[in-house]
This record gives C-alpha cells, sequence and structure tokens, in this order.
C-alpha cells in the first residue's frame, strides 16, 4: 500500500461529523500528514460558534508536536464530501513556519490522480529562508 493511501485510510478512520454542543461540531474534515520519521499522525476539525475552532491539520500538527516532532513531508485533508482538498490558508501558513523546508511538504490536490503539489507552490509570496536566520 502507497503511503497516499495509507494516510487517507487513517484520516477516513476518525473522520466522523459529530455535534458535541449546540455550539460546537467536529470532524466533518479530517486530516493526516505524515512526519521525516514515517509516523502519521491524524486530526479533525473542530468547528465553533467563535473563531476558537480548530482545522484538522492543525490538530494533527498538535498531535505530531506533542510527540516530538515538527517535521511535515506529506499532508492531505478530506473534505465532508470524501474528497481530498488543500488545507485551509491558515494552516498553509502555521506549516510554512515550521521548519525551513517546510516549503518541500507534498499536499495531496487530488486522490484518483494522486496529483501533489509542494506548499511552497501553494504560498510563494510567503516562503523566504531569511526567516529562519
Amino acid at each position: 500500500m502507497n503511503l497516499w493511501n495509507e494516510m487517507f485510510n487513517k484520516a477516513k478512520q476518525v473522520q466522523n461529523a459529530r455535534t458535541i454542543s449546540p455550539f460546537i461540531d467536529a470532524g466533518g474534515v479530517a486530516a493526516a500528514i505524515l512526519t521525516a520519521s514515517n509516523n502519521i499522525y491524524v486530526g479533525v476539525c473542530i468547528d465553533t460558534s467563535s473563531s476558537l475552532g480548530m482545522c484538522a491539520e492543525r490538530n494533527a500538527i498538535a498531535n505530531m508536536i506533542t510527540n516530538g516532532e515538527s517535521k511535515i513531508t506529506k499532508v492531505l485533508a478530506i473534505m465532508p464530501d470524501g474528497k481530498v482538498g488543500p488545507p485551509c490558508g491558515a494552516c498553509r501558513e502555521f506549516m510554512m513556519q515550521l521548519n525551513k523546508d517546510s516549503k518541500d511538504i507534498d499536499v495531496l490536490m487530488d486522490y484518483d490522480t494522486l496529483e501533489t503539489v509542494k506548499l511552497g507552490d501553494l504560498c510563494p509570496n510567503w516562503w523566504t529562508d531569511s526567516r529562519f536566520n
């Protein structure tokens, strides 16, 4: 099984839209990230009535950081319709700040064709290596 399939399947396992309270819904979007150590971390979105929610990618990154890792090599997000889509702008920015090589993270854009794009290409005006000096 290729890594994209494994990541997709792990994200699908946690994707389950659910209502937590009258103010919080979760799980409609799921994400999986692959680290440089070949570990897969998953997360789900947490949507709130205020701006205090968390995207699925950030949830997965929090799990990764909690486990002592900080270098992502691949990322995918599964939308409520079951199709893969790019991370939101805030998550892209967050990933770009993790380390100097973040621009080289592969982002899955289409699960059927396995089309990918580099994170740096999704954030072309943001990236400069001088930010790490």
